[in-house]
C-alpha cells in the first residue's frame, strides 16, 4: 500500500519516526512518501529518504495520494480537512484516551481506520469496535516507553527546580518500562525511590504522605478505577510533586489534566501535577533511532493492508 509519512504537528513534537537506514536495512512491504522536510530534526535530507527507496511530497500531495498515513501522535485540526473516508491512520491515535475526541468527531464521521500501536494493547478501531494486533508482541516498542518514564522525570524536575538528594522522600509505582526508566532517572539525579507494584500498594496508600515527589508508571485499567484518587491526595504531603510518566491524565491520578512541553506542570490545591503526553520527543534524537528500528522491524516490514484486513473482523466495508 501507499503508506505517506507527515510531519507531526503536535506541539513541540520532534521525533522522526522514520530513518534512511532503516528503510535500507529492512524490506519494507510498502510505497512510502515522504513529507518535505521530515527528518529535519534529525538532519536528514529529503535526498536521503528518496536514495532509501522513497518518494518525497509537500504535506496536502501525502493526504491526496496515500491510502494510509503515519502519523506518530495526534493529528492536529489542521489537517482534518485533508483526510479522506476511509483512510487509514496509523500511529499513537489513543482513542480511549488523548485521542478520544478526535477518533468520535473526526475518525467516525469519515469511517477512518485506526492502527494505534500501542506498546502494550495494540489495536486496530473502526467506528465503536476494536480488535487486537495480535502479530504485534507486547513491548515490541519498550524502549521508547523507557524513554518516557526518564525525560519525565528528568523534565519535570527541571522545570519544578529540584535536584533531589538521598532524603528526598521518592515513590515510583510500578515497575514496567515507564517506571524502570523514571526509576534510572531518579537514582542519577541523587534520590534513592522507593519502588510499589500493583501487590504493595496498599503499604505506598498508608505512607503516601510522606512523599515530596510520587512518580505514576501505571495506566489505569478502566474510568474510574484510578492509581491514585482524590481522596488519597488530600491526604499527600504540601508542595508534593506528581510526575504521571505514563501519561494517563485524569484516569491514573484522579482530577489531573494534560499539560505540554512548554507549560508542563500546574499546582493545584498545594499539590503539583506534570501531565506531558509525548515526553520522549524532550530527548528526540534517541528516541527516533529507537522507534524508527522498531516500527520499521515491526510494522512497516508488513503491507498496512492487513490492518484494513483486520477492520473487516469487526464491521469495515
Amino acid at each position: 500500500m501507499k503508506l505517506g509519512f507527515i510531519k507531526p504537528d503536535f506541539p513541540n513534537e520532534k521525533r522522526v519516526a522514520i530513518l534512511p537506514e532503516d528503510i535500507l536495512n529492512n524490506e519494507l512491504d510498502n510505497q512510502i512518501f515522504i513529507e518535505e522536510g521530515f527528518g529535519e530534526y534529525m538532519d536528514v535530507d529529503d535526498g536521503d529518504y528518496r536514495s532509501a527507496g522513497c518518494e518525497v511530497f509537500s504535506k496536502d500531495e501525502i493526504f491526496e495520494r496515500s491510502e494510509a498515513i503515519f502519523s506518530l501522535k495526534l493529528m492536529q485540526p489542521g489537517d482534518y480537512g485533508k483526510l479522506r473516508n476511509n483512510q487509514l491512520i496509523v500511529g499513537w491515535v489513543h482513542p480511549d484516551g488523548s485521542g478520544k475526541e478526535f477518533t468520535e468527531k473526526v475518525a467516525r464521521p469519515k469511517s477512518l481506520v485506526i492502527a494505534d500501536l500501542d506498546n502494550i494493547h495494540p489495536k486496530v478501531y473502526y467506528n465503536d469496535s476494536s480488535v487486537a494486533i495480535d502479530w504485534l508482541k507486547r513491548d515490541f516498542i519498550y524502549k521508547n516507553s523507557y524513554n518516557a518514564g526518564y525525560s519525565a522525570v528528568m523534565h519535570a524536575l527541571l522545570c519544578f527546580g529540584l535536584i533531589p538528594s538521598p532524603s528526598t522522600q521518592v515513590a515510583v509505582l510500578s515497575s514496567g518500562n515507564v517506571a524502570q526508566g523514571a526509576f534510572s532517572a531518579a537514582v542519577k539525579l541523587g534520590a534513592r525511590p522507593r519502588m510499589f507494584y500493583r501487590k504493595t500498594m496498599k503499604e505506598f496508600y498508608s505512607s503516601i504522605s510522606r512523599y515530596d515527589i510520587i512518580i505514576n508508571g501505571i495506566e489505569a485499567d478502566q474510568p474510574g478505577s484510578y492509581i491514585i484518587s482524590r481522596d488519597q491526595l488530600e491526604k499527600c504531603r504540601k508542595g508534593c510533586l506528581f510526575i504521571d510518566a505514563a501519561a494517563d491524565a485524569g484516569n491514573a491520578i484522579e482530577g489531573t489534566r494534560y499539560t505540554s512541553i512548554d507549560d508542563p506542570i500546574y499546582k493545584e490545591d498545594g499539590l503539583y501535577f506534570y501531565e506531558v503526553n509525548n515526553v520522549p520527543s524532550i530527548f528526540y534524537k534517541n528516541s527516533s533511532v529507537d522507534i524508527s528500528r522498531s516500527f520499521c522491524k515491526n510494522v512497516y516490514s508488513r503491507d498496512v493492508k492487513c490492518f484494513y484486513d483486520l477492520a473487516r473482523t469487526i464491521g469495515y466495508r
